[in-house]
This record gives structure tokens, sequence and C-alpha cells, in this order.
């Protein structure tokens, strides 16, 4: 899992004044960037798994790192989840909003900037293809098209995708 890389692309959507930008959205935009890089290049940018839930595939790590700061859980010292979130940290800040019925977590940015040089040339062709594809996009949109990939359509449920 690259933090840094994650970190930098969430830099370049805030950059790009991406909107509806919330975990949700940000996690089906990581999806769709490792599924296409993976498709055309023969790697994922990002090195995170993608499992099949109900609503959209889902980043494994990365969900798992957004529910712990949702939910403001407390790791332990050497706990590698910590390192990650922290890693994450020192790029941007994350707000954490409670609506009625869910939590929503807010990427704001602090001092860094967008550094293009940790991407390759073609990961930033991907990023910048699906970022201009859903700029405007709310993240339910987005996840309505991640179902019309035949690889996600023939994933079962709770399965990995890639």
């Amino acid at each position: 899992m690259d933090m840094t890389k994650v970190a930098n692309v969430i830099l370049y959507m805030l950059h790009k004044q991406v909107n509806h930008l919330n975990d949700k959205k940000l996690s089906i935009m990581l999806f769709l960037m490792d599924y296409n890089h993976q498709k055309y290049c023969g790697e994922k940018i990002f090195g995170d798994e993608y499992i099949k839930e109900k609503r959209h595939p889902e980043p494994k790590i990365i969900s798992e790192l957004f529910d712990i700061i949702a939910n403001s859980e407390d790791l332990e010292e050497d706990d590698a989840r910590l390192y990650l979130i922290q890693e994450l940290l020192e790029y941007i800040d994350i707000e954490v909003v409670e609506k009625k019925n869910f939590i929503e977590l807010k990427f704001l940015k602090m001092q860094e900037e967008f550094d293009d040089t940790i991407f390759s040339k073609d990961e930033m062709k991907t990023i910048h293809k699906i970022v201009s594809t859903y700029i405007d996009t709310t993240a339910r949109n987005i996840a309505n098209d991640t179902f019309k990939l035949e690889e996600v359509r023939n994933t079962a449920l709770n399965e990995k995708i890639i």
C-alpha cells in the first residue's frame, strides 16, 4: 500500500477542485484508477486490494483506515495501520463530518503541494483521465459506473475484484 501516492492523489484532486470529494468518492476513484492502470499497463498504482461490496468496490486497507479515523478508534503504538494513517496525515488533514445516518470524511489541504514526480507518466495519464471524467460526479453515480464493468459484475459479493 503506497500511502504517499494516495495522499498525493488526494492533493491532486483538491488542486483540481473535484466536487463531492469525500471518503466514498475517493475510494471509488482509487479503484477506477487502479483498475484502468492494471488493464492498460499491467499494474496497480496504489497497491490496495479492492473488494466487491453491495454499493461499490472498496479498497480493503484504505476503507479500514477511514473507519478507524471516522470512529476515532485508538490503536496500539506498534499497529501498522497507525503508521499508514500518520503518513496520510503528513500530507492532508481529514475532517470527520457526522451526518444523520453515516460519518463522512472530508479532505483538507495543508501546506503540502501535489508532487507529480512520484508518479510515472503513464500513472499520471490514468489519474488525469479518471479525475477529468468524474470531476463533477457524485459518489453514487460513480459507484453505478463501476457496475458497468464486467469484472465487477462477475465478481461475487465480498470477493476480491483486483
